[in-house]
């Protein structure tokens, strides 16, 4: 199953790069649009609010904005179109309060340990499918 369009939120430029490429490798996702800053994100989302983002990987640790925090901005500011998204958070932590943290919002699907992979890609599109959003 193909995936129109990914957000991928990362602030570290290595990592970025790096799935960018297992994004496009894995021949699911037709578009990828990445972010450095979750703020940024946030405001691509405000400013085309017609444009239809199927799948999100973001990063819990950040700079300024946390993926909790994008997260928390995003629910209060688009309510239920935001709720229609799939979004895997990514993350280096180890802390099992991070995973409690992201299972109590109902639009994160998955709880990735870095790095992405390709499996991961076919683990989301999968999710989409079964969540009906593609």
């Amino acid at each position: 199953m193909k995936i129109s369009t990914v957000m991928l939120i990362e602030d570290e430029p290595i990592d970025q790069r790096m799935y960018r490429r297992v994004l496009e490798r894995s021949e699911l996702v037709d578009r990828v649009i990445s972010f450095s800053l979750a703020e940024e994100a946030l405001e691509h989302l405000r400013s085309s609010p017609d444009e239809r983002v199927d799948l999100i990987f973001l990063d819990i640790n950040m700079p300024r904005m946390n993926g909790f925090e994008f997260l928390e901005a995003a629910h209060k500011e688009f309510g239920a179109a935001f709720a229609d998204m799939v979004i895997i958070m990514l993350t280096t932590s180890i802390d099992p309060k991070d995973r409690d943290r992201a299972a109590e919002f109902d639009v994160v699907r998955g709880y990735i340990n870095k790095p992405l992979t390709i499996e991961d890609v076919k683990e989301a599109a999968e999710k989409l499918r079964s969540a009906g959003v593609n």
